[in-house]
């Protein structure tokens, strides 16, 4: 019970583009795909093609591209874009907050050079 208390779930949220979406449209779901990942849920974005609009599947392809590099602070690319049938997908998995942590030993580690140095300072005057 206690190792089933501890898993945690992990939810694959999903993002639907159109071969033709716009900037506000997109802007509007980059802002959802980073409250997804910044909850720790996995994302799969996927461009899907109906009728004739097969036909721009490079269009879809630099849309997830450009999905992907503007979230590539927040995300790690687990898949690269690929067609699978009228879907074009992509999937992402949010990057672990290890750089938060780093930031905090850098400045401890900083905090005691400075007084040294102070103190260094003190001494030669």
């Amino acid at each position: 019970k206690e190792q089933k208390a501890k898993q945690v779930k992990v939810n694959v949220k999903e993002i639907r583009f159109g071969p033709q979406t716009d900037d506000h449209d997109y802007n509007f779901k980059l802002k959802h795909a980073k409250s997804f990942l910044d909850e720790g849920d996995k994302v799969k974005a996927y461009v899907f093609f109906k009728g004739r609009s097969i036909l721009f599947k490079e269009q879809g392809e630099v849309l997830l591209l450009r999905f992907a590099n503007d979230l590539e602070d927040y995300a790690k690319v687990d898949q690269m874009p690929a067609l699978e049938g009228k879907r074009m997908t992509i999937f992402l998995s949010p990057k672990k907050k290890e750089g938060a942590k780093k930031k905090d030993t850098v400045v401890k580690s900083e905090k005691p050079v400075t007084e040294e140095t102070e103190k260094e300072e003190d001494n030669n005057v």
